[in-house]
């Protein structure tokens, strides 16, 4: 049984942000060996959403992402930091996380678009989402990514 939390930054407790923040180390810092500020000074202004499941008696986060308001990145409303913990992969969690996250962030921002900076080999995974890619392949911090929008239509 999944726990889904969907708070703005400050109400997520201190215990379940370090374990957020931990996980973004492991999986785009360590994991895609990415050098990069993942603490980009955006997270205070974003509604974060997190997937915890009870493992052996323990409290686990499973997935998250963090949407970020029109404005902040992009013209748009975005959603970023799309994770799955390395232990959570396979168990079909990531598309539980954007199947939750869609009708949040259209309640959050009804009719805006949504723009995302998407790893290039995930362009199936969020088209099944509704997102079509609108730039060309680019790199970014060695990895191949795609800008992503989805339709205000969609989100209304």
């Amino acid at each position: 049984m999944i726990e889904w939390q969907w708070l703005p930054f400050d109400d997520i407790p201190a215990r379940d942000w370090y374990e957020v923040l931990r996980q973004r180390q492991q999986v785009f810092i360590l994991e895609q060996t990415c050098l990069y500020p993942d603490i980009d000074g955006l997270d205070p202004h974003c509604h974060h959403l997190m997937a915890w499941r009870e493992v052996d008696g323990q409290r686990v986060l499973q997935a998250s992402l963090r949407v970020l308001p029109p404005g902040l990145k992009y013209d748009e409303m975005s959603i970023g930091r799309v994770l799955t913990t390395q232990a959570a992969r396979g168990t079909g969690i990531g598309r539980a996380l954007l199947d939750h996250a869609m009708p949040l962030v259209d309640a959050l921002y009804p009719r805006h678009a949504c723009r995302i900076g998407a790893q290039a080999h995930l362009e199936k995974f969020y088209g099944g989402f509704g997102f079509v890619t609108v730039t060309e392949p680019y790199d970014e911090d060695g990895i191949m990514h795609i800008d992503m929008l989805r339709p205000a239509s969609l989100t209304s």
